[in-house]
């Protein structure tokens, strides 16, 4: 007997296999129920007592080394299995690894929020899925009103008042029914308007607008936080300029120039020879638009602003196509690496 266990021994230590199937069928012959091991300490009580010692020893070392061998052959195939199905050249060199870069978008946002963050604005953000109480009624556009034109909106067929919204002004009427004033807050989001794709416009694109509302607040107000929004971003020799305009949810409205820091504002192609370039429309809240958020328009005032991050992104960098920020095309956003 012990000189078959010292066999089965030799024959544990040499098994080999190359397929989970081989190695099943060995451990079921030695470690199964009804395997050779189970056959043996079966006949462990028929030993005599003088051989039991050695027996032993001999039966639990056979047991050991043969589940030793399950093991090591089952982990080897895995490993085998692993490494063919990755696809991966396991012995390529890990450098040089190519590094992503953030979109230009995602820059240029950041930055703005950093700015408006060192005086004191924070983020807020809503629903892209609008109702139009808060894309249009509260914002002081009723559904007769004619400024509704303005914007040419994806409504959703099966419930004409459900809407994409169309600016992200929606998230600060939210941010107005939810808080008491004073209120300081900035509200960057993804914005939808049913218009034709070209290299200056969209149908998907990106606003960034600010709110301020506290007691006494006045125009001149509004017009020192653009002048230092403009000077932190385009450099400390940029000014700025005022149109009168029109916005339903703010009177006073106006548009906001900065002088071209292309040309120094010489005249170029990017400011039409004009010397100056759009970035954003602003104003004073209307009250109308702070009573309907539950806002007291006899105690408080404010200022709101907005503009387009794809226009203020192209003036940074120059680029002349809109189109090209939604393309994915590696090799124009590999430029913003070092960005």
């Amino acid at each position: 007997m012990l000189n078959k266990i010292k066999e089965l021994i030799v024959e544990v230590e040499k098994f080999q296999a190359d397929s989970a199937e081989s190695v099943e069928q060995f451990r079921i012959k030695f470690l199964g129920k009804k395997g050779v091991l189970n056959d043996l300490f079966l006949a462990f009580k028929d030993v005599p007592n003088q051989e039991k010692k050695a027996f032993g020893q001999n039966l639990n070392e056979l047991k050991t080394k043969a589940q030793e061998k399950v093991d090591a052959l089952k982990e080897s195939l895995e490993q085998k299995e692993e490494s063919a199905g990755s696809g991966l050249d396991l012995t390529m060199s890990a450098e040089p690894m190519r590094l992503g870069s953030r979109h230009p978008l995602s820059i240029v946002k950041n930055e703005i929020v950093e700015i408006f963050a060192r005086l004191g604005f924070t983020i807020s953000e809503g629903p892209e899925i609008e109702d139009d109480w808060h894309n249009f009624s509260a914002l002081n556009l009723p559904e007769e009103h004619p400024a509704r034109d303005m914007q040419d909106t994806f409504f959703i067929q099966t419930d004409p008042d459900v809407l994409l919204r169309t600016h992200t002004s929606s998230v600060q009427v939210r941010f107005m029914e939810k808080n008491e004033a004073p209120i300081r807050t900035l509200s960057p989001g993804r914005v939808f308007r049913n218009e034709d794709i070209s290299a200056r416009a969209h149908c998907i694109f990106h606003q960034i607008e600010g709110l301020y509302i506290d007691e006494n607040v006045s125009f001149a107000d509004l017009k020192q936080t653009l002048l230092h929004f403009a000077q932190e971003f385009f450099g400390k020799e940029t000014k700025i300029r005022l149109r009168p305009s029109y916005f339903p949810f703010t009177e006073p409205s106006a548009e906001v120039d900065i002088s071209c820091n292309i040309c120094k504002s010489k005249g170029c192609n990017i400011c039409k020879y004009t010397g100056w370039v759009e970035i954003l429309g602003c104003g004073m809240v209307d009250p109308n638009v702070l009573d309907n958020c539950g806002i007291d328009s006899k105690k408080y005032s404010g200022f709101a602003f907005g503009m387009g991050i794809e226009r203020i992104t192209m003036l940074k960098y120059q680029i002349k196509d809109l189109r090209m920020f939604f393309e994915n095309d590696v090799r124009f956003l590999e430029q913003f690496t070092k960005a």
